[in-house]
């Protein structure tokens, strides 16, 4: 029952329901939408300064961006710090250039041959060190012996193309 009847006045007409939760934009039944938005409607209270949202947000992406950086790192490292094997392979090197575009390493073949006429076996190399790429260079032509270490799961390219990394080279003599 509303008020007007209680009283006994004359019934007035029911306002329609506009903008009750319905529709884009509804504020509320209230005038300019602010229905809840005063101190005492359960909303933000009339003073309050505005909330900071993302902050947490922002942090935890920081924070994980930290974390997947840091653990790239770590691997690469412990890639190339601990080798899976090592050892020597002779042969003549038949292609020894500096490669890459923005991260420049020394890439090799090595032709060794096991009996004479025979297709001979390549092997593919890496050389970090300038010293012992120049010592390669200047036995070129010669029959060499190669110390290798390799290094398997290295993540990228820039650190060279093979998993094979060259750490000193001595001339061989005979056939």
């Amino acid at each position: 029952m509303r008020r007007d009847e209680r009283q006994g006045g004359p019934a007035a007409p029911a306002a329609p329901d506009i903008g009750q939760g319905r529709g884009a934009g509804s504020g509320g039944g209230s005038p300019g939408g602010q229905a809840g938005r005063s101190a005492g409607g359960g909303g933000v209270p009339a003073g309050a300064p505005p909330r900071r949202r993302g902050r947490r947000g922002g942090l935890a992406a920081l924070l994980l961006l930290l974390l997947v950086v840091g653990g790239f790192a770590l691997y690469s490292w412990g890639a190339l710090k601990f080798n899976y094997s090592d050892g020597e392979r002779a042969g003549w090197v038949q292609k020894f250039s500096h490669k890459g575009w923005l991260c420049k390493t020394w890439e090799g073949e090595l032709a060794m041959v096991n009996l004479p006429g025979t297709m001979p076996e390549i092997f593919h190399f890496t050389v970090r060190d300038d010293g012992v790429a120049a010592r390669i260079n200047q036995s070129m032509g010669q029959r060499v012996a190669l110390h290798y270490e390799q290094h398997r799961g290295v993540p990228m390219s820039c650190f060279g193309e093979t998993e094979y990394f060259v750490t000193e080279v001595r001339p061989v003599a005979g056939p």
